[in-house]
């Protein structure tokens, strides 16, 4: 920068000094044909001497400012050379001339000298040829190239009619050399007019190759005009006159590549458009001037020639625009098409979108009224993105559009609403929404997708009544999905009067629940799991209440459901957690190891989900101090299928010393092969199967069929060496019935109801008082407090109560 800025006023000296020589050849000129000052040969030496001068300056910008791109060095190197040979041209001629003065007004150009000023002429145009221009490809390329050619021929033939050829047929004319050095001079000009409007933004700046052709294009102008006009006598102030100002552009156009370079280049507009019109209009010169009487000789033909040209290259150009404009509309229709089809159709699946789907269901209730919309939602449908990755996820929704398709057919549009959640439409008067609900299930339990994945699905079905607007029957499908989903996945449940509002009500209770948590209003209550025998609890259930501030207490089975569609089972299932764990930690502190063996919370196969569940346990029970091996962690057999994540989270917990429940054991569909899978420390014998056991009708063989799954339980625990709870215990006579089969630990509201923290306290306290070993146990429990404040403690123990937070399958 530094070196650009110190040129910049050596550019402006040499500015001034071409300026001053073409000053004092003015002067002379006028000093000469006024008084006779000096010899007319003496008009001869202005030019080579701002010749030098001019290359002085451009041999100054070369040489001193080595930063210059490559490309615009090797442009002012080749500049220098040509205004070098020129100037030595010049100079030969100015030398021939001294030395001849009298003959100098007819003496005509040493060969030598012209062909030194013809050489540097052709490295000019050789140097403006080699200028970069616009980057164009294809048909751009063409275009370019076509305008450029029109553009030429027109500066050319104007040049032709008005410059060169009149100096051809001159009363007095001029020298072949003299001929041929201002047609390379109009060359340069007409090919540099050319060739400047496409430079934009390059090494070169645009106004110093537009000065650097002008040197070499006005005054071969003016000194054809001069020739024309007055002949021989015209060769002196062309000399002295005109032909120094060459030089001075060549300076000019060196200051302005030194603005340009110091960031001062400015931002002309492109001419690139509108030289061909342009060179169209200069090309008709001819023709008017033969319309208004000029004569045919055969220079005007020779620009007739050119205009002929012109006018086909024309042609030739509107042709290749016609074609580039039609591809251009046709570009700018599929564009069009394509941006409509995105608006209208889903991005990953290709189905049609939301907006698309209501303006056809709009479409179909305003012309035929008969409308059915199948709402489909994929079960769980998060658990396959948290294990697989959301591209696993995005694949199984492709598949999804897919089978869609296929079952739709042509009768059915098929949409993708957002998420997981899918529809069809049916407009046809046969329509049956009822039979392609049954086979989307049907096709649904087939792997799809290429991770081969077995995806449930709830469908909500709505028909339009008359008069139904799009959002009455959407709002209807949503409510009959809803329905689908609570009644069990792989449904299907068609809209009747009356669902919308228990539904609605249902979907409510969500914003509800999250209200709750933030207000505290959740509490867990404890049932205790009772020796059969009856000496006594051995752990305690927690089940979970809501203590709304208009319903009153609200027990789970309202709310639960709610929990795990709204995902709020999470932060709930954590609060039971760890609420849990520090009174099963407390009880543990006052009552001693004896009095209360576990407790535990039965977790949600949403919850097993959950990335995090494994650490909130063991943060749960670093937090209250509890022993890992008090915790019992209950799940239902339909939790235990629900994929990998769920069978590493149940494994990683029973490596830690957490034991695991079978909940609700005998009601699914694989219960024998879960014991193998599965690291279960207990099974709870499912409710169903203690209802009528004690039933005594005086017929053996039906008493033995109502025990039979009762007393096959647990013979397969004892040989598995499991632990058994027995579940729903509601008199004596079945506790009776079920310690005759075995069971010694039972629940149920026979042997002790629901209860709060205190409730379980003054339990284990009465329990602690009718014990022969009360004194014994308080003196354990001093050392027990003294050693966890030591945090040195280990309880071993038998195993056998579980506890239940959030079940599937609420109780009590």
């Amino acid at each position: 920068m530094t070196r650009t800025m110190h040129r910049w006023p050596a550019a402006r000296r040499f500015v001034r000094a071409t300026a001053a020589v073409a000053v004092l050849g003015t002067a002379w000129c006028v000093a000469y044909l006024t008084i006779g000052a000096g010899t007319e040969a003496f008009a001869y030496v202005f030019v080579p001497v701002g010749g030098a001068l001019a290359a002085a300056s451009v041999h100054r910008m070369s040489r001193r400012d080595l930063g210059l791109d490559p490309v615009a060095r090797r442009f002012w190197r080749a500049v220098l050379l040509a205004v070098g040979v020129i100037t030595i041209g010049y100079a030969w001629l100015a030398a021939d001339m001294l030395a001849h003065a009298a003959q100098a007004r007819t003496r005509s150009m040493p060969t030598p000298a012209a062909a030194c000023v013809a050489i540097g002429f052709v490295i000019a145009i050789w140097a403006l040829a080699r200028v970069p221009v616009v980057a164009n490809a294809g048909v751009e390329r063409w275009r370019v190239a076509l305008d450029r050619t029109i553009a030429f021929l027109g500066c050319s033939a104007v040049l032709w009619y008005v410059g060169l050829a009149p100096m051809l047929s001159a009363r007095e004319p001029w020298s072949r050399q003299a001929m041929l050095l201002v047609a390379l001079c109009f060359l340069i000009a007409a090919g540099a007019a050319t060739k400047v409007s496409y430079i934009v933004g390059g090494p070169v700046d645009r106004d110093a190759v537009r000065l650097i052709a002008s040197a070499g294009g006005v005054p071969a102008g003016v000194v054809a005009v001069l020739a024309v006009q007055f002949g021989y006598v015209a060769s002196i102030p062309a000399q002295a006159i005109v032909m120094p100002l060459a030089p001075l552009l060549v300076t000019l156009g060196v200051a302005a590549q030194g603005r340009a370079d110091r960031g001062l280049r400015r931002d002309s507009a492109r001419m690139g458009v509108w030289l061909p019109y342009l060179a169209i209009v200069a090309v008709d010169v001819p023709l008017i001037a033969v319309a208004l009487g000029a004569p045919l000789r055969w220079p005007v033909r020779v620009a007739l020639i050119a205009t002929v040209a012109v006018t086909a290259l024309v042609t030739v150009r509107q042709y290749i625009a016609y074609r580039e404009n039609a591809r251009l509309l046709r570009n700018t229709r599929v564009q069009e098409e394509r941006l409509q089809y995105e608006v209208s159709h889903d991005g990953l699946t290709g189905l049609a979108n939301r907006a698309l789907f209501r303006d056809r269901l709009r479409d179909a209730l305003e012309t035929t009224g008969t409308a059915s919309v199948l709402l489909v939602d994929l079960d769980d449908f998060k658990t396959v993105n948290d294990l697989l990755g959301h591209g696993a996820g995005d694949r199984l929704l492709i598949s999804v559009a897919r089978l869609l398709r296929a079952e739709a057919g042509d009768g059915g549009l098929p949409v993708r609403v957002g998420g997981d959640e899918f529809a069809v439409l049916l407009t046809g008067a046969g329509a049956d929404p009822d039979e392609l609900a049954q086979r989307l299930l049907a096709a649904f339990t087939r792997p799809i997708s290429e991770h081969r994945l077995l995806v449930q699905v709830s469908i909500g079905i709505a028909v339009a009544a008359p008069g139904a607007t799009v959002d009455s029957v959407l709002l209807n499908a949503d409510v009959a999905m809803y329905t689908a989903k609570q009644q069990g996945n792989a449904g299907f449940v068609r809209y009747a009067d009356g669902m919308r509002e228990p539904v609605l009500a249902h979907m409510q209770l969500g914003g509800e629940l999250r209200r709750g948590l933030e207000n505290d209003e959740f509490r867990v209550v404890y049932q205790p799991i009772m020796r059969l025998d009856g000496n006594g609890p051995i752990g305690v259930e927690a089940l979970i209440r809501w203590h709304h501030p208009a319903r009153g207490v609200v027990g789970p089975a309202e709310f639960i459901p709610a929990a795990e569609r709204t995902g709020l089972i999470v932060p709930l299932g954590r609060f039971v957690l760890r609420e849990t764990c520090r009174q099963a930690a407390a009880w543990l502190a006052e009552f001693g190891p004896d009095a209360l063996k576990e407790a535990g919370l039965n977790v949600s196969a949403r919850q097993l989900h959950d990335p995090d569940f494994v650490s909130d346990v063991t943060s749960a029970l670093a937090d209250s101090g509890l022993p890992c091996e008090r915790l019992v962690l209950e799940v239902t057999e339909s939790a235990v299928q629900r994929g990998q994540q769920v069978s590493l989270a149940l494994h990683e917990l029973d490596r830690t010393g957490i034991r695991l429940a079978l909940d609700d054991f005998g009601t699914g569909e694989s219960s024998l092969s879960l014991l193998r899978a599965f690291p279960a420390a207990i099974i709870k014998l499912d409710k169903s199967f203690v209802d009528g056991i004690e039933i005594d009708d005086g017929r053996p063989a039906a008493a033995d069929a109502r025990q039979a799954v009762a007393r096959a339980v647990i013979q397969l625990a004892r040989a598995l060496g499991l632990d058994t709870v027995a579940e729903g215990v509601e008199s004596a006579e079945q506790v009776a019935v079920l310690r005759e089969l075995g069971y010694t630990v039972g629940q149920g509201f026979h042997l002790a109801e629901p209860m709060t923290a205190d409730g379980v306290s003054r339990l284990l306290a009465r329990q602690r008082s009718a014990s022969p070993r009360a004194p014994e146990e308080s003196r354990q429990r001093a050392l027990l407090s003294k050693t966890r404040n030591t945090g040195a403690l280990a309880i071993e123990g038998p195993h056998h109560a579980s506890a239940s937070a959030v079940p599937d399958h609420p109780r009590g």
